[in-house]
């Protein structure tokens, strides 16, 4: 059975007779699609092989988080369950400044309207196929260490691709989080924000989909669209967040530190062919005590 025929099944099971399902492009968790309906209305849905899990449910309540408390656009939901989520059809963004301007102002409303006492969330989450521990802790240096970091050392492929020098250096570099990132209050995150989870409405405001949301530092968000491939106009939206929100102007030096959390999660999905864990080297080469590439 081909992809389109397991998401138009799946579709049927749920209540939605699909006409037609063109397969989207791009996703390495589920089978995605834009299904068009006996009625021609259209809506997006996808559907995971294997056990169930509550990836979808917990993506839906990401999206509502979003919308509800940061005031952000994101898809209605129309059916999430372990094996199907369902949702109102977006449009492609634009490309152009005049985009990335307004998504900088969405970002920034989101970031500075949702500050908080705790680091976290009140469930479990997903980043890709595996985990994100959304465990409550009022340390945001622990918290960026030890859930976002340092727990991607227990995945196979993660610990096969790293010898005991380099998981050293990477502990020596939590050890030195206080030092590194300013302490201040967590905010809502969205988790996974890069190029590929941002579209658009009709009229063409921002969208963002497919989050891993938690509460947590700005620059979570922040390093999944620096260090991420991203169009040129995608710069203004750098300039204007800066401007709005104020932030620390230090932020560009912390943004390779936040990505290794990206950087172990791609690894760990054994999706490591643009270079990933030769990224982590360069990051943690400073922190080598061993008479690596590096020593401080």
């Amino acid at each position: 059975m081909s992809d389109e025929e397991i998401l138009t099944k799946r579709l049927q099971e749920a209540g939605y007779a699909a006409r037609e399902v063109k397969k989207a492009t791009g996703g390495v968790v589920a089978i995605a699609g834009l299904a068009t309906l006996e009625d021609d209305s259209q809506i997006f849905a996808k559907t995971l092989l294997g056990p169930d899990r509550d990836i979808f449910p917990v993506e839906a309540a990401g999206l509502t988080e979003l919308r509800e408390t940061g005031g952000v656009i994101t898809p209605e939901v129309l059916c999430a369950s372990p094996r199907l989520l369902v949702l109102e059809r977006m449009r492609p963004r634009r490309d152009d400044e005049p985009f990335w301007e307004r998504l900088a102002h969405t970002v920034a409303t989101l970031h500075t309207s949702t500050t908080a006492e705790r680091f976290g969330w009140h469930r479990p989450g997903w980043l890709g196929r595996l985990r994100q521990d959304n465990t409550w802790d009022s340390d945001g240096h622990a918290f960026l260490a030890e859930r976002r970091i340092l727990r991607w050392l227990s995945e196979p492929l993660v610990a096969a691709a790293f010898d005991t020098a380099e998981r050293q250096a990477l502990e020596r570099l939590c050890a030195a989080l206080p030092e590194l990132v300013p302490d201040r209050p967590p905010c809502l995150t969205h988790g996974d924000l890069w190029q590929e989870n941002i579209v658009a409405t009709a009229d063409g405001a921002p969208v963002l989909i497919d989050p891993a949301v938690s509460y947590n530092w700005p620059e979570i968000d922040l390093s999944m669209l620096w260090c991420s491939p991203r169009p040129p106009a995608s710069d203004r939206f750098f300039a204007v967040y800066e401007e709005i929100t104020g932030i620390n102007g230090g932020w560009r030096d912390r943004m390779d530190l936040f990505h290794l959390r990206e950087l172990l999660s791609v690894i760990a999905h054994d999706d490591d062919d643009w270079g990933a864990a030769e990224a982590v080297r360069k990051i943690i080469a400073p922190f080598r005590r061993d008479g690596g590439p590096a020593t401080v």
